[in-house]
């Protein structure tokens, strides 16, 4: 007899942790940080695209809302249940908010009709068995069997457009790998606050029906093909002598062919006398110099300007108009030693 109460308190143990099974501390995900508590899950498989979870059996509370949007009845159901987990229940009970929160959406809704958004918390593993009732009617209670579902997480926040694309493609990528799955309807499903602003994370998920699809069988593995290596008797740089075939230096002699001070030869044909440098260093050996440079002339030097050059002269400027002009700027340039006439001195 003794031993009658002993084992209906183990009984009672073991139903508790079974239903509390699916419930556990935040510690235990690496994305759900902002609740004590969360909704475990063992993860089946993963590829590039979703991961495949499976849940066990949870109690929600759930409520309705009808809208056009999924924002805007999530916002509407989202005050209910909040209430309700700060005292709006019968027991006047103050429960801690977990993660995720779930909104259940339809599949088929259309533009010019509203639709009907069920959002649901999470209860806490103390109320998993015996829940606070509902102060609002609207509210109710859910149990969520055990499942498989897929899995496609992003970041940002949950909204209507956002959770349409992600359940898109994540529909996409389960046609194409042929797996089987509800399609009256998804989860989205958030797990942070509205007051968080980075490092969001937010899921799609697709209970999937019969055994779940980890691997792709449209992509077999594909052949091995082996990596091409060089022999040892490969000599690029014999079969490749760019230095041999192509010598610019030698077709091309621009040099040779192209002799511009042999040619054109300016200097011999014609000298204006405008540019004639008074620099010494500037005339030629066999130039005679300017008239302001030429030497003072006595009438015993007269003889040597006047002196015809040899008829062997191989110098062209020495018969040209030059000696002509040096002959003439002396006879027109006056002696700076004569002697002025006293006849032509104003000595008045």
């Amino acid at each position: 007899m003794e031993l009658f109460p002993g084992l209906v308190m183990l009984v009672a143990l073991m139903v508790s942790v079974g239903a509390e099974g699916g419930v556990g501390p935040s510690n235990n995900s690496s994305f759900c940080t902002e609740s004590k508590e969360c909704l475990e899950y063992e993860l089946v498989c993963k590829t590039d695209e979703y991961e495949v979870r499976h849940y066990s059996p949870t109690r929600w509370v759930s409520t309705d809302a009808e809208a056009y949007f999924m924002g805007v009845g999530a916002a509407m159901a989202f005050r209910r249940l909040f209430q309700y987990i700060t005292g709006a229940n019968n027991g006047g009970l103050q429960m801690e908010m977990t993660a995720p929160v779930l909104v259940r959406i339809p599949e088929e809704t259309r533009m010019w009709e509203p639709a009907i958004y069920t959002l649901s918390f999470l209860l806490p593993a103390a109320y998993q068995e015996r829940p606070p009732t509902p102060t609002n009617d609207k509210l109710y209670f859910t149990e969520m069997p055990s499942m498989d579902v897929y899995v496609r997480s992003y970041g940002g926040w949950m909204l209507s457009v956002t959770s349409r694309l992600h359940a898109h493609l994540l529909t996409k990528e389960l046609a194409r790998v042929q797996a089987d799955y509800n399609h009256t309807y998804h989860y989205g499903v958030g797990y942070d606050s509205p007051l968080k602003l980075l490092n969001r994370h937010n899921e799609v998920w697709y209970v999937a029906e019969g055994e779940a699809v980890c691997s792709d069988p449209q992509e077999p593995t594909p052949p091995h093909t082996p990596t091409p290596t060089h022999t040892s008797n490969a000599t690029p740089n014999a079969t490749h002598t760019p230095n041999a075939t192509h010598t610019p230096n030698t077709s091309h002699t621009p040099n040779a062919t192209h002799t511009p001070n042999t040619s054109h030869t300016p200097n011999a044909t014609y000298i204006p006398s405008s540019t004639i440098s008074d620099s010494p260093s500037d005339l030629p050996a066999n130039r005679p110099p300017t008239p302001s440079q030429a030497p003072e002339v006595t009438p015993s030097q007269g003889p040597v300007v006047g002196e015809t050059p040899s008829a062997n002269s191989s110098d062209p400027q020495t018969d040209g108009p030059w000696n002509n002009t040096v002959e003439a700027s002396l006879e027109d340039t006056p002696s700076d030693n004569a002697v002025a006439d006293p006849a032509d001195l104003n000595l008045a």
